[in-house]
């Protein structure tokens, strides 16, 4: 074993015995501290939490590598997580909290009271959740055999085990504080190797690396890629679509606003939130830029081939190496992957936090001991699953998604929140058609092209959020206009609730 892979595995173990130290037992004693952590988070600590939840796989890993793939449609990815979140805090974050409820299928029960509509969310938001676990673990084994020469069964194991752990025994109330230490573990695991790698690119003389000669010109002219630009900029604006509007949709996101205690402290989480994320995404979008600079722009598979790597995701964990030699480049290596780890498990263990809430309040009476039993369903399914695909691109598989959530969740969230009019019949067709249509033309789109990235008419299958979204809101819409269901009776009195202030409501005579 050489010296790299034993500090990447000590790096590892770090976090998984941090992560392990804050999730130990008793932090959590109640139902509501499962569930919800008694509704007690403040908001600089749930905007920590939210930040290291939703800093997954893609954004540690993946943007870099789809800068180094693909020039600037990878710089699309930043502003889409990020602006998504600015979304959530014009239209979402205080009426969510104010509703009280403990998942999105109880949102939508107090916003309908229809049993099938409740049926239809329990199904797309575990099929979000789902889908959205493979990935993380997808990027364990990655990150674990490229650096640390494990097998690659062993990372996703590793973080199946740790976050079944953290969330068995504290539920949301331990999670939320690992996570919010874990966003500061993964700044910081990116922040030093970057400084320390500007630095060497940047006032060294002699390289001993020829890539480097004109590197910064040569970098950034890279950036502007090549081909149909027509091509290129719709497939640019339908990632962005799906990025913003998948936010909404996002089922271990949204539950986090029902942790904080009202609606004015929800919307300062997402106001420290998006000052947390535009600081984080500036370390993966300059560390692609020295990646695009260090080897060109070849794909990269053949980019990295020389150095051991398995795929442009594993662009930044290889990036010490190629700059550093010695004990310099296995330091920082080390904690590079300790910070993906970090990614890994904090955006895991929300994601089965989020399922197994909605599992256990379907299945299992809404108890703790149901809660238990929905963690295990929810992780068991992803490493089956992750176990029988192929590893795609990180960023790529996760904004698919996001397509889906924004196709299947979010209008329905949107236009839940803010029109009257909105019927339950309208709210099923406008999820089926935007769950159906989102998923079927992706995975049509992945088998008959090559991944996740396409150009020409194959990207209207695999980028479909430019279209199957708008159909979606218009389905929604336009089933609840013409409709034979009216609106439901209580609606206004749901409106009054989500959109009253806290304040206002606890007048005297309300």
């Amino acid at each position: 074993m050489t010296g790299e892979q034993l500090t990447v595995l000590a790096a590892v173990a770090l976090v998984c015995a941090v992560t392990l130290l804050l999730g130990s037992p008793g932090f959590s004693r109640s139902t509501g501290d499962f569930f919800v952590a008694s509704r007690r988070v403040p908001p600089w600590m749930n905007a920590s939490a939210i930040a290291g939840e939703f800093l997954s796989a893609a954004s540690f890993l993946g943007v870099a590598g789809l800068i180094l793939a693909h020039g600037t449609y990878g710089l699309w990815f930043p502003v889409g997580y990020t602006a998504g979140f600015l979304i959530v805090l014009l239209f979402m974050a205080a009426p969510l909290r104010r509703s009280g409820a403990y998942t999105i299928p109880d949102f939508v029960v107090l916003r309908f009271r229809s049993a099938t509509m409740r049926r239809m969310t329990v199904i797309v938001v575990v099929a979000a959740g789902w889908l959205y676990i493979v990935p993380q673990l997808h990027g364990a084994s990655i990150a674990l055999s490229a650096t640390g020469g494990a097998p690659g069964w062993v990372g996703p194991m590793l973080v199946a085990l740790v976050v079944l752990f953290v969330v068995l025994t504290g539920g949301m109330r331990s999670v939320t504080l690992a996570q919010a230490v874990q966003y500061w573990i993964k700044l910081t695991a990116l922040l030093v190797p970057t400084v320390f790698i500007l630095l060497q690119v940047g006032f060294w003389d002699r390289l001993e690396l020829p890539e480097f000669n004109g590197a910064w010109s040569a970098g950034l002219a890279a950036l502007d890629g090549s081909g149909d630009q027509w091509g290129e900029f719709s497939r640019s604006l339908s990632v962005l679509v799906a990025l913003m509007m998948g936010t909404l949709g996002l089922p271990h996101v949204l539950v986090r606003f029902y942790t904080n205690p009202d609606g004015v402290a929800a919307r300062r989480t997402i106001t420290f939130l998006l000052g947390l994320l535009m600081l984080f995404y500036l370390l993966p979008v300059v560390l692609g830029v020295v990646a695009r600079m260090v080897w060109g722009t070849t794909t990269a598979a053949g980019a990295l081939a020389g150095t051991g790597g398995l795929s442009h995701d594993t662009a930044i964990l290889r990036l010490p190496s190629a700059v550093f030699d010695g004990l310099a480049s296995d330091v920082l290596t080390a904690l590079i992957a300790g910070g993906a780890f970090a990614a890994f498990l904090s955006t895991t263990s929300g994601l089965v936090v989020s399922v197994s809430g909605v599992l256990s309040q379907e299945f299992f009476s809404g108890t703790v001991r149901g809660f238990r039993l929905g963690a295990l369903l929810a992780i068991a399914v992803p490493l089956v699953v992750g176990s029988a695909t192929s590893e795609l691109a990180l960023a790529g598989a996760v904004a698919m998604v996001f397509t889906f959530t924004a196709a299947a969740l979010a209008p329905v969230m949107l236009l839940g929140v803010w029109w009257r009019g909105l019927t339950a019949q309208g709210a099923f067709w406008g999820m089926a058609v935007g769950a159906v249509s989102s998923l079927a033309a992706q995975v049509l789109g992945l088998v008959l092209g090559e991944g996740p990235v396409q150009d020409g008419p194959l990207q209207l299958l695999v980028s479909p959020a430019l279209w199957c979204v708008p159909l979606a809101f218009a389905v929604t819409v336009l089933v609840s206009r013409f409709g034979s269901e009216q609106p439901p009776s209580h609606a206004d009195a749901v409106m009054e609730r989500l959109h009253t202030p806290e304040v206002a409501a606890l007048r005297p005579g309300r």
